[in-house]
């Protein structure tokens, strides 16, 4: 009889040539586990190549899922159990896997051929390669298309039910239920019956085989975790980006207008607004980066919320005119979901490499504000803040999300709209001068200027790249009027320093003399390493900087506080780059450039020797 094990968490990772269906089976299986009640963060992993050779490292797929009872930060950094579809798969995630982790492989790619082709001279199934850990070998293709054989496919569509038969056991191996996805499957397959079935009953067959054999002496079951009351959903960060601008555009009473070239990862954010036409929304798919992001400023002018989203080439080229949008200073979001880089680089990969770009990169005196998401979740919040700064401040904002965020999913509690910060554009509605005039750059206490919507009677007004007089907005060459409106540009997104919240330093014994400054999506691992850190009976001080330009106003008191400052970063130490120049303090950078997240054990560790050298001192 198999026995029921209870865990606290697990860490899977599935594994296969692109096309095997790996991203699917993974997706899947975090639906079941959402249904199951646990927390979760998955993290897809994509080849950078759009067709890699079949069965080769450089075309392996992986979507990691880390789910567990309690509440969880990462995806996790080594895997409890690897399921291998091919020998590329095994050889590329073999050196993640932890001690002891199980492996589950499909025998019917570790052929002679495929063997030789990723560099085995002999089966590392049979051979001793794999001491040390838990092998099943299945012939998962035989079997799954054995299961659906009376189906009458061809031996190509059989063979591809294999990811759906894998998913079946492992839905029974961790206690998972399968009724949302044969749900999902009649949803999708809803036009083809015959392949419908058949992935139903490879799933169902994949299931009963792990309850009927005595393959598995045991069986897992991880807790639901506690949350809050309130409705939930699996959502990734492009989604929860997209959702975030439209309730920022509905709070406004704008229409939101993307212009948009795909570009990954950020083409998702395109895919789900483009859906979105019953709400209003209005999608625009440029030739190029430079069209997209004017017909952004183009509606922003025209008195709609103006959005473009990227990754860190387009965002080169969207410069000049971001530029533009700082002159006419004009609400424009620009969304930046960064990859490896430089140029072209590993674009399904992750990296955070487009911080100086995003502070610095424009021509001239162009100060916006920056902003940065820190979790797949968080992306929805952190778009509807660049939304409403962008309104209330008359300003580009950058936000800056990353591959990890945009693919990565976890639980989000979807909030009420009515409950989210009012954003009111304050359109300009009669002249604003004494003498029956409207001047197009007279401003409000925010340094905000007067936004009229062209057309409106009596609200004329002339604006373009040429440097603006103050008030009046006219053309001017004056050097003492250009410093005037340089200051004052700067001084604008300076104050938007009042409306950010001060930092909040996670210090529980508030003795700690080593602290970690993390920014964007390197929450997940800096706040799970400090858990484990602390586990240890060390003391670690932890603070997420969510604005990035401007910085919140006590962060320089916050860093002279401690005697160590340290800022991982998916970069070379641009964030550290920044605080040591402003605020002058010793900051130690903590780079890791690898196109993945940081490794939660590797920081653990390495923050561990750091605490231990400073306490020595």
């Amino acid at each position: 009889m198999t026995e029921v094990t209870t865990l606290d968490h697990v860490v899977i990772r599935f594994a296969g040539d692109s096309g095997d269906g790996m991203q699917l089976t993974g997706d899947r299986f975090t639906h079941d586990t959402a249904n199951a009640g646990n927390d979760f963060s998955t993290l897809p992993n994509f080849p950078a190549e759009i067709r890699a050779p079949a069965g080769t490292v450089a075309g392996v797929s992986s979507f990691q899922l880390h789910f567990a009872d309690f509440d969880i930060r990462t995806p996790g950094d080594r895997p409890d159990v690897l399921v291998a579809m091919n020998p590329a798969a095994l050889k590329a995630n073999l050196g993640d896997l932890a001690a002891n982790g199980l492996i589950i492989a499909d025998t019917a790619d570790f052929t002679a051929r495929n063997l030789a082709k990723v560099g085995y001279g002999s089966d590392p199934l049979t051979d001793g390669t794999l001491h040390g850990y838990q092998v099943v070998a299945l012939d998962l293709s035989g079997q799954a298309s054995a299961a659906v054989a009376e189906f009458g496919l061809g031996r190509k569509d059989a063979v591809r039910t294999k990811n759906m038969y894998a998913l079946g056991l492992l839905d029974w191996l961790y206690s998972r239920p399968v009724e949302g996805t044969i749900a999902f499957l009649e949803r999708r397959f809803a036009t083809s019956p015959q392949i419908r079935d058949a992935n139903i009953a490879a799933l169902k067959a994949g299931y009963a085989f792990g309850e009927t054999t005595e393959v598995f002496t045991n069986r897992f079951a991880v807790a639901p975790a506690p949350a809050p009351l309130g409705t939930y959903r699996q959502i990734s960060g492009n989604r929860a980006l997209a959702f975030g601008l439209m309730a920022g555009a509905a709070k406004a009473g704008l229409q939101l207008f993307l212009g948009a070239y795909p570009i990954t990862p950020a083409s998702d954010v395109l895919h789900y607004l483009a859906a979105a036409k019953d709400a209003g929304v209005m999608t625009f798919q440029a030739e190029d980066e430079i069209a997209a992001v004017g017909a952004a400023l183009g509606a922003s002018f025209a008195g709609q919320l103006g959005v473009t989203t990227t990754s860190g080439p387009g965002l080169a080229l969207k410069m000049e005119t971001i530029g533009l949008a700082v002159m006419l200073e004009l609400p424009l979001v620009i969304c930046d979901v960064q990859r490896a880089g430089p140029a072209t680089g590993m674009p399904t990969k992750t990296e955070q490499a487009d911080l100086t770009q995003a502070l610095f990169g424009r021509h001239g005196e162009a100060p916006l504000p920056v902003i940065a998401a820190q979790s797949p979740g968080d992306c929805f919040a952190a778009a509807y803040e660049a939304v409403k700064i962008a309104i209330d401040y008359r300003t580009p904002v950058i936000l800056l999300s990353d591959g990890y965020l945009a693919n990565g999913a976890e639980p989000w509690l979807v909030p009420d709209l009515a409950d989210l910060p009012e954003i009111d554009p304050k359109f300009a509605a009669e002249p604003n001068r004494p003498d029956g005039e409207f001047w197009p750059y007279l401003r409000d206490e925010k340094l905000a200027r007067a936004w009229a919507v062209p057309g409106t009677e009596g609200l004329e007004h002339r604006i373009g790249g040429i440097e603006k007089a103050d008030g009046t907005g006219a053309i001017s060459y004056d050097p003492a009027n250009h410093e005037f409106m340089v200051n004052l540009r700067q001084r604008k997104v300076d104050g938007i320093q009042a409306v950010v919240p001060p930092v909040e330093v996670d210090d529980p014994s508030g003795r700690a003399k080593v602290l970690v400054v993390g920014w964007g999506s390197t929450y997940g691992p800096i706040s799970a390493a400090a858990r484990r850190v602390r586990r240890t009976g060390r003391e670690l001080a932890c603070v997420q900087l969510r604005y990035l330009n401007p910085l919140p106003a006590n962060l320089g008191e916050v860093l002279a506080a401690y005697d160590r400052v340290i800022v991982p970063e998916m970069n070379l130490g641009q964030l550290a780059m920044v605080l040591r120049a402003k605020y002058l303090a010793p900051v130690v950078s903590y780079a890791r450039v690898r196109g993945l997240p940081i490794s939660l054990s590797e920081l653990a560790k390495d923050l561990t020797e750091m605490i231990d050298e400073e306490a020595a001192k």
